[in-house]
């Protein structure tokens, strides 16, 4: 396992403290993320770089997962053209070198089956072998529900059917989870979310046990292995039936398939079901038979969906109390104890005792949470979201990123709130609420169609030719919340210490780095990544995608987000600047904004407190950005 994470000794004195940020001269947080320490990039002038790593066996090359599908020896020689390896993008720990353009483009000719399309070939081929033992006369000794992002009992598609069929059968319902320490480094999972998915998989077991459903929890260290731990448990229980539900990422996908196939070979049915989106990806096509890749088109086609079908929304009933003699059967799977987190995703106690006030566990938390947003806030949710310092927003995604809310049931409830079952009509605040968590669907829905997006390529993967700075310490200044920008900073400060970071400080945090600093934007998607308790791929790569204007619906590159003006219309008192950024806890009205532009007494606190100035100017990087951009695509006429 990699070195355990080091605290940073660089956050300043009178910022938000106990950050789980590693410096970039210390270890890395992961194997995948060099992220926090990028290595000196290839400069622009074609000098090539003397990185070497140590080599690799063939055997060694060839267990590494291809995640395009393709197994290929590892290239270990790196120079100018592969500068994404040299800040450690692609990690190949787990990932082959990054796809190329041309391959990209294969996938939008749809010349390249997507992993979805080869699942649900796998599925069609497999339905009638697979219906024969649902329906045969050899029932099992109980049907098995694997649990992943889905830590709930209630409003849970696989579990529910799990259950149904159970009781038909006269048999009992297994939980089952398994613990990849290799995922969660691939993944960039943080340790605040693991964290919190190993509190919420302790109030699932209750909650589970309370129907005398036991909860498997074991631990398969080499991620490829899981698949097979998985038939060998279904083997040893006499179960006949398995159900899951789908996790879109390319490698999910692709294991979910190789499941049904190995399940099959041992007569046992495995059947995974849509339940992550509230419509399923591939559900919605343009008049042209196309994958929507603009979201206010989309969001009209979401809606007319739920509308036709209403039965999307309909809460999926909770499984029923296990047979009395289930206790006596699975005895030995009752009171399985959860695992610690991995040594690299371990907080320290301070900052797990934080983490567990500000961010309760399990579906009854997450319950509560919604309701208290729907009660008190949603009303005024359009003319409030956009100020973090309101603290108006509902704060859900941490529990639709783990499971324990599924994005369906968030929906139905302020559907149910509102004046009108139409989700297009009514009050204004909560048609607007359930249009952002709308995107979470939209940015699933684009990683199923252009499955590239997860292999380290933006949508627009002509970007990749963007000549992006090197400046590990503009990065680090980033990182820890000192570029001298107080909103950037205040965001960056907050997501250090809560986990969180609101919407609109994301966005602006990330167009700070990618167009301001001029830094490759994936440095700071696996960054957010790295450190976020709401941390999801779909939707963390869709926001950073829009920010650097390299992804699906994206601001357009010229448009170079103005820190101050940001700050000035959305912390117009400076509220949220000086709730995290101590140094400038006595400076008011512009002063707070831009202390050192602002002169006189705000420039004397700042300076005094240690605060410092702009790491870059404004009007230069912003020229400088779009003058990149330009070359980058090819747009520069000169």
């Amino acid at each position: 396992m990699p070195p355990k994470r080091k605290a940073t000794s660089q956050i300043p004195p009178n910022a938000a403290s106990a950050t789980a940020y590693t410096d970039p001269s210390g270890s890395a947080p992961n194997k995948r993320s060099r992220t926090a320490r990028p290595a000196p990039k290839a400069s622009t002038n074609g000098t090539q770089s003397t990185l070497n790593f140590s080599k690799k066996t063939k055997k060694e090359s060839k267990e590494a997962a291809d995640e395009d599908g393709k197994e290929e020896e590892l290239t270990l020689e790196f120079n100018h053209s592969r500068p994404e390896e040299l800040v450690g993008i692609v990690d190949r720990n787990f990932y082959p070198a990054e796809m190329s353009n041309e391959r990209c483009a294969l996938y939008n000719a749809n010349e390249i089956p997507r992993p979805i399309e080869v699942l649900n070939t796998t599925l069609a081929d497999t339905q009638t072998a697979r219906r024969r033992i649902r329906d045969g006369k050899e029932k099992g000794d109980a049907v098995v529900h694997w649990f992943k992002r889905d830590l709930r009992v209630k409003d849970n598609t696989g579990l529910s059917l799990a259950g149904a069929l159970a009781k038909e059968m006269g048999v009992g319902v297994v939980g089952v989870w398994i613990l990849s320490p290799q995922d969660w480094e691939a993944h960039l999972v943080s340790a605040a979310k693991c964290d919190f998915e190993l509190r919420s998989l302790e109030v699932l077991q209750r909650d589970l046990k309370e129907l005398d459903i036991p909860l498997y929890v074991g631990t398969v260290e080499k991620r490829k292995d899981v698949p097979k731990r998985l038939v060998q448990l279904a083997k040893e229980w006499g179960v006949k039936n398995v159900f899951c539900n789908l996790e879109y990422e390319p490698d999910e996908l692709r294991r979910e398939e190789k499941l049904v196939r190995l399940m099959l070979e041992e007569d046992i049915n495995f059947d995974p079901q849509h339940d992550d989106c509230v419509v399923p990806p591939g559900s919605l096509k343009t008049g042209t038979g196309r994958q929507y890749a603009v979201y206010t088109p989309w969001y009209r086609a979401w809606v007319s969906h739920i509308h036709t079908h209403p039965e999307l929304l309909l809460e999926r009933p909770g499984p029923p109390k296990n047979p009395p003699f289930t206790r006596q059967k699975f005895a030995h799977l009752f009171d399985v104890p959860i695992p610690d987190a991995p040594e690299t995703k371990t907080l320290d106690e301070e900052t797990k005792t934080r983490m567990e006030k500000l961010w309760p566990a399990g579906e009854t938390a997450a319950s509560e949470r919604l309701t208290r947003f729907l009660d008190e806030k949603v009303g005024q949710y359009q003319e409030t979201r956009n100020f973090p310092a309101l603290k108006s927003t509902a704060r859900v995604s941490v529990h639709h990123a783990a499971g324990t809310l599924a994005a369906r049931t968030s929906v139905r409830a302020a559907r149910d709130v509102n004046s009108t079952k139409k989700l297009d009509s009514g009050n204004g605040g909560i048609r607007g609420w359930m249009s952002e968590v709308a995107w979470r669907d939209f940015y699933r829905h684009v990683l199923v169609h252009w499955p590239y997006v997860c292999m380290n390529k933006p949508f627009k993967h002509e970007y990749t030719s963007v000549a992006w700075e090197s400046s590990p310490a503009n990065f680090h200044a980033w990182a820890t919340g000192r570029t001298g920008y107080p909103i950037v900073d205040a965001a960056m400060r907050c997501l250090l210490h809560t986990g969180y970071m609101h919407n609109r400080l994301r966005m602006i945090a990330a167009s700070f780095l990618a167009k301001h600093l001029l830094l490759d934007w994936r440095l700071g998607e696996q960054f957010f990544m790295l450190h976020l308790i709401d941390g999801d791929f779909a939707s963390n790569n869709g926001g950073w995608g829009f920010s650097s204007s390299a992804g699906v619906d994206p601001q357009p590159y010229f448009r170079v987000f103005n820190p101050w003006l940001q700050s000035e219309k959305f912390d117009a008192e400076g509220t949220f600047i000086r709730e995290w950024v101590g140094e400038l806890r006595g400076t008011v009205g512009k002063g707070t904004h831009a202390p050192y532009e602002a002169g006189g007494e705000a420039a004397r606190v700042a300076k005094k407190n240690g605060y410092p100035k702009p790491i870059v100017e404004h009007k230069f990087a912003r020229a400088r950005c779009l003058e990149r951009y330009k070359e980058g695509l090819g747009r520069n006429t000169a």
